[in-house]
């Protein structure tokens, strides 16, 4: 998961001029551009509430709003702690799900001045759960309103991981990353769940 964040959707988007977010354990700043941003940095609002989380990509907004450039370094090496259970797991999914969907409200300003591919992203990352969502619904509505196995919905769903995943495990050198064709079932069942309800609790710190 976090290999294909960076590796391919960040490293993506500096193609087009902009990383959209510059995780947090693995960015660093000039301290000029840092100080001219600090005090709005520091007093992150939503809705009137003071906010305590997301402040990478909160931050990395800030900096391409003041002018600033965002890149992605394929050679740097970081590391980060990494949620081992599966409720730390998806308190951070929740975090990082309110985050996306808040900022997103912040970039849409600054989308304009950006390439054409990078609002095509920001706008895919937002929708791209919620098709998912009504692909699923609708196919467990078929399930048991008609009582037959919706196989096309299955088969596109399962057709995409599996496309993505081949060319991460191509592009990484490492087969394991076919296994992360297993991620869809967490995404469905798990994570859309929590992105529904972090677009339902904004305002929550």
């Amino acid at each position: 998961e976090y290999w294909l964040a960076c590796n391919e959707e960040r490293a993506a988007q500096a193609r087009f001029g902009a990383v959209m977010c510059c995780c947090g354990p693995c960015a660093m700043y000039r301290r000029s551009a840092l100080l001219l941003l600090l005090d709005q940095y520091e007093t992150q609002f939503f809705r009137g509430k003071p906010s305590d989380f997301g402040e990478d990509r909160h931050l990395t907004i800030l900096m391409l709003k003041a002018g600033f450039q965002t890149e992605y370094v394929p050679d740097a090496v970081a590391a980060t702690v990494v949620p081992d259970r599966l409720g730390p797991y998806l308190r951070q999914q929740l975090r990082w799900a309110r985050s996306t969907f808040r900022d997103t409200f912040l970039a849409l300003r600054l989308l304009p001045e950006l390439d054409r591919y990078l609002t095509l992203d920001v706008v895919g990352q937002n929708l791209g759960p919620l098709l998912l969502a009504l692909s699923s619904i609708a196919a467990l509505a078929q399930l048991a309103l008609t009582a037959t196995v919706p196989w096309w919905t299955g088969l596109i769903i399962a057709s995409m991981t599996v496309v993505r995943c081949s060319v991460a495990a191509f592009r990484a050198r490492e087969l394991r990353f076919l296994g992360f064709s297993l991620h869809t079932l967490i995404n469905i069942f798990l994570l859309l769940p929590v992105k529904a309800y972090a677009l339902c609790t904004l305002s929550n710190s």
